[in-house]
């Protein structure tokens, strides 16, 4: 860890701060002291989220480190100082500045660890795994059981213990320079609270052994672990901004297929469950994955989520994904003049967009969708248990477009999805067209910051 180092902003983020600055009809005046509000003020690492951007300025607001004292104040460019510096501050304010590439898949003298490593002294191999639970040999009705299952669990508890990275109450984490990256991370946010992450690149929480489960669907599936951010147990008050989140470049297409199903090695990029409240995700750029945003895990109420899982994903470009963007249960959410956006060479499967499950209260205004010809709008929406949704102002292809009436009237009478009447969000920036928001997002997200002095 070394001491701090002066930030300068780049011009690139006085555009995005220009969007955040004036207020739609009845939201409070200036809503987001945005980042090139704040610059004059204050340097990077010391801003905080301003009253009216999404629901993480609700509540005590969302500050992060930026009242932390000089001596935690830490740089760090490896897995141990990182942890260290977590440990150091506790939960008093912190400010973590990451320099270069943090790849959590090291030891603690930050030598490489492969997924080889995590199974020695197991007895697990992938081989002996495909060997033992064939379909042909093993049958489909029973989810595997023996000595490599066993062996998986135990290599794969080594890895979890290895990756796993908590990051505590009251922090600001953030990349000093464009490229600074954490790879191979299982982060979490984990029943904390007041927690910034800017301008990071966060890629590729790959797991080493996935499960395979016969009973999964009607072919079975590869089942994998890791999320590259959890935001769970109770966690609130959480604000993700100009961050990257990717797979790139352990893409799924580059994985084999195993039992005729894809060799799953990625789950979820950012997930908000386990009665978790009081997220906003701006300006974010997430590309090249599959199932992407799970608001809330289960149908069961028991995880404490009723009247939880209240989340603003605002300014976000989605490229390239394949589902969950997001998936609800339970939470209000609050999707807008976001740009989802699938190309023609996409590797990822598109499934769809937005995700009605149990009891949830997705609100989708103004986003922009630009959808090769072979992707109907009607798919955009899928429900799972699902009984109403808000699409207001939405545009296919530079089209505005009713979403849901599409959706109707291409499902079945028993999956339609009313207009969700019950509430109306407030705690947002100015909303722009959806026509507008590709242009205005063309350089506008991901990390966008550069860095002064030296370290």
């Amino acid at each position: 860890m070394r001491k701090r180092s002066t930030l300068s902003m780049s011009a690139a983020m006085a555009v995005a701060g220009a969007l955040l600055m004036s207020a739609p009809a009845g939201a409070a005046p200036n809503p987001v002291a945005g980042p090139a509000a704040q610059t004059a003020q204050k340097p990077l690492e010391r801003q905080v989220l301003a009253a009216g951007n999404g629901w993480a300025s609700a509540g005590t607001g969302t500050t992060g480190g930026s009242a932390a004292a000089d001596a935690h104040v830490f740089d760090v460019s490896t897995k141990a100082e990182l942890l260290a510096a977590f440990a150091a501050a506790g939960t008093a304010p912190k400010i973590i500045r990451v320099h270069g590439t943090i790849d959590a898949n090291t030891a603690p003298d930050s030598s490489a660890l492969t997924c080889e490593n995590y199974a020695e002294g197991t007895g697990y191999s992938l081989e002996n795994y495909l060997q033992a639970y064939d379909p042909a040999t093993y049958g489909r009705s029973q989810a595997p059981a023996g000595a490599q299952e066993t062996a998986r669990k135990a290599a794969a508890t080594k890895q979890a213990r290895n990756i796993r990275v908590d990051i505590p109450s009251n922090t600001t984490i953030v990349g000093a320079t464009p490229d600074s990256t954490i790879t191979g991370a299982a982060l979490r946010i984990n029943g904390a609270s007041n927690v910034i992450v800017r301008n990071l690149t966060v890629r590729d929480a790959h797991d080493c052994f996935p499960g395979w489960d016969p009973t999964d669907g009607a072919e079975g599936n590869w089942n994998s672990e890791y999320d590259m951010l959890q935001i769970i147990n109770g966690a609130t008050n959480v604000w993700i901004d100009h961050s990257e989140f990717t797979d790139a470049p352990n893409l799924d297409s580059s994985q084999p297929v195993h039992f005729g199903r894809p060799y799953q090695v990625h789950d979820g990029a950012v997930d908000v469950t386990n009665g978790s409240d009081l997220v906003t995700m701006s300006f974010n750029r997430f590309a090249d994955h599959d199932k992407l945003l799970l608001i809330g895990s289960t149908d069961s109420p028991g995880r404490g989520d009723p009247g939880k899982l209240r989340v603003t994903i605002h300014h976000n470009v989605f490229e390239n994904v394949g589902q969950r963007a997001p998936r609800v249960r339970f939470g209000q959410v609050d999707v807008y003049n976001n740009h989802f956006n699938v190309t023609e060479d996409s590797t990822v499967p598109y499934g769809y967009t937005l995700g009605a499950g149990f009891d949830s209260h997705l609100y989708a205004e103004a986003n922009a969708f630009t959808l090769p010809a072979e992707i109907d709008a009607a798919d955009i929406i899928t429900r799972f248990k699902g009984t109403a949704i808000t699409t207001i102002g939405n545009a296919v292809n530079g089209k505005v477009t009713d979403l849901r009436a599409v959706y109707n009237a291409a499902a079945a009478p028993a999956e339609q999805l009313a207009e969700d009447t019950s509430w109306t969000p407030t705690l947002r920036t100015q909303v722009h067209p959806a026509q507008a928001v590709p242009a205005l997002l063309r350089n506008s997200t991901g990390p966008l910051f550069t860095a002064g002095a030296g370290r």
